[in-house]
């Protein structure tokens, strides 16, 4: 994770490049500290990432779950057209919040 921005009510989470087996833990303390003092909902920046693992999916549908047991959302952002065919493939995409507005297009 590199980077947080904030507004009154969503904060901003820039992702790596990678979420697999090797950082995960890393990402979801992460992402778990944002989630519990989080005055709304936690959007996930997904544009720079290249890899990602059944360990990294795992844990996003965690966070997920964690998100809506405190009464908000994790949104994933500008997630590339690679990404959504995995959520698709896997059916991530009907349990997962996708930002749809903020589409990565890719050449």
């Amino acid at each position: 994770m590199s980077s947080t921005v904030d507004d009154a009510e969503t904060r901003v989470v820039a992702i790596g490049t990678h979420v697999d087996v090797r950082n995960v833990a890393q990402v979801r303390a992460r992402l778990h500290a944002m989630l519990a003092e989080a005055p709304g909902d936690v959007t996930v920046d997904m544009g720079d990432l290249e890899i990602i693992d059944a360990a990294g999916l795992g844990m996003l549908t965690a966070a997920h779950l964690r998100a809506e047991r405190a009464g908000h959302r994790l949104v994933l952002r500008n997630c590339s057209k690679e990404l959504r065919r995995v959520l698709a493939v896997t059916r991530l995409s009907r349990i997962l919040h996708v930002d749809r507005g903020n589409l990565q297009l890719t050449a």
